[in-house]
C-alpha cells in the first residue's frame, strides 16, 4: 500500500502562485508514475501532470503547460506541483496519485491505484 498526503492548497488571486506538495509513504517502490489530477465542481476529474520517478520525465497537459511544473524530491519522497499565473478556471480540488506503469504519460484516472485525499485550490478574479 502507498499513502499519499497533499498539502499547500489555498485561496489566491488570479495571477498568483501556489506550490502543492504530496508526501508519499509505504510501498513507494511499487510505483513509478506519479501525477496530479484536479476536479472542479460539477466536472470530471482531469489529469494535469505526470512524472516518471525512475527517469524524471514529465508530461504536462496543454491547458496548464507553461504555467504548471511537476517535480519530485526522491530523498523526501515528495511530489510537487508549482502553479504560476493562476486563473479562476484553475479552481478545483487537486489530487495526487501514483501507479506502476510502462508509459507514465498516460494520465488516465482509472490507471492509478493510489490517491490522496485532495487539497483545495481557489483562484479569485
Amino acid at each position: 500500500q502507498v499513502q499519499l498526503v497533499e498539502s499547500g492548497g489555498g485561496s489566491v488571486q488570479a495571477g498568483g502562485s501556489l506550490r502543492l506538495s504530496c508526501a508519499a509513504s509505504g510501498d513507494t517502490y511499487s510505483t513509478n508514475c506519479m501525477a496530479w489530477f484536479r476536479q472542479a465542481p460539477g466536472k470530471d476529474r482531469e489529469g494535469v501532470a505526470t512524472i516518471n520517478t525512475e527517469t524524471s520525465g514529465t508530461y504536462i497537459v496543454n491547458s496548464v503547460e507553461g504555467r504548471f511544473t511537476i517535480a519530485r524530491d526522491g530523498a523526501k519522497n515528495t511530489l510537487y506541483l508549482q502553479m504560476n499565473s493562476l486563473k479562476p478556471e484553475d479552481t478545483a480540488m487537486y489530487y495526487c496519485a501514483a501507479r506502476w506503469g510502462t508509459y507514465c504519460t498516460r494520465i488516465t484516472e482509472g490507471l492509478f491505484a493510489y490517491w490522496g485525499q485532495g487539497t483545495q485550490v481557489t483562484v479569485s478574479s
